[in-house]
């Protein structure tokens, strides 16, 4: 049972509660394969997305995630709302707890920002990105993935390449594969590599051969092309050339392997076209995963809260 009224990170969670939530996932995963879209779980419950940041597939699929399971779901821009007049998170917070609201679904470009705002209201919080900290559903619906083609995440290898740096996806992927026994490596430009990260378990590697060779799992983290200006790298065609994924570098990992990407792919910097079209590409079925684990997430949470009632 997760043991949580909100969801703000991976840091915390035990291995147990990450494992409860991706087996709740399978099992929804198999219900939207099959074409079910209509659960009793969240009737009567009220979820409010509040973004801060723009977002096409967290966005939507925490929507849909809501609305299949029976929830009324309702969508707050900050560009839109009262931030825009000045009204703090926490006002903002504290106003849609008045309006009995159960779950606030939150990304900000700080980070922090979403256990804040769970300090401060009754309803449950559940992070969609936080600055440069976490995105605790993205690695979640990772897992999800990589445990459905593998059945196990114990004793994976998985190699994370691309802009590590500004990535809450990364850390977030890194904390909940270690806590499953993954082994996960690490490549990027010496400007796109976080000090420290080393110490939270990544194998830093010195090239993408090291990195890739033997791995299950390849995954491509997008170049942030609006923190382009800072000058992490000479231009987009260097980096595809030294440090993307190609048929040749991929050809390093085990026949197995797998290629994932969080979305959206820079085509042709990241991954070549060629690498995102293969059949070892599982990018698309992470969308899928992606609304599976949602589903989890918020029916463990009302499970978790009906008990504290």
């Amino acid at each position: 049972m997760l043991k949580r009224k909100d969801l703000i990170g991976l840091y915390d969670l035990s291995a147990e509660e990450i494992t409860e939530i991706l087996d709740v996932a399978e099992n929804m995963k198999k219900l939207l394969r099959q074409g079910i879209k209509k659960l009793p779980h969240l009737q009567g419950k009220t979820a409010t997305i509040l973004f801060y940041e723009n977002s096409t597939r967290t966005r939507t699929s925490f929507e849909l995630a809501c609305k299949y399971m029976g929830a009324t779901c309702i969508n707050i821009s900050a560009s839109t709302s009262s931030v825009k007049k000045g009204e703090t998170l926490i006002d903002t917070g504290e106003t849609l707890d008045a309006m009995k609201n159960d779950f606030i679904v939150m990304r900000h470009s700080m980070g922090g920002a979403p256990k804040l705002l769970a300090e401060h209201v009754r309803a449950s919080v559940i992070n969609g990105g936080d600055g440069m900290n976490e995105h605790p559903t993205q690695a979640l619906l990772d897992m999800c993935t990589m445990r459905e083609r593998f059945g196990r995440i114990k004793g994976l290898k998985v190699a994370i390449l691309g802009d590590i740096a500004h990535s809450r996806v990364a850390k977030s992927d890194l904390f909940g594969l270690k806590k499953l026994g993954a082994e996960v490596t690490m490549y990027a430009p010496e400007t796109l590599i976080p000090k420290g990260i080393d110490r939270m378990g990544a194998k830093i590697c010195k090239s993408r051969e090291e990195a890739v060779e033997g791995a299950d799992v390849v995954m491509g983290l997008r170049i942030q092309l609006e923190r382009q200006q800072a000058g992490n790298f000479p231009s987009l065609d260097e980096y595809a050339h030294f440090y993307g994924v190609n048929r040749e570098i991929f050809s390093r990992a085990k026949p197995t392997a797998i290629v994932m990407h969080p979305g959206p792919v820079n085509r042709g910097v990241e991954l070549t076209g060629s690498i995102i079209d293969d059949n070892a590409s599982l990018i698309l079925d992470q969308v899928l995963s992606g609304v599976a684990v949602r589903m989890a997430v918020l029916f463990l949470i009302t499970q978790y809260r009906n008990q504290q009632m």
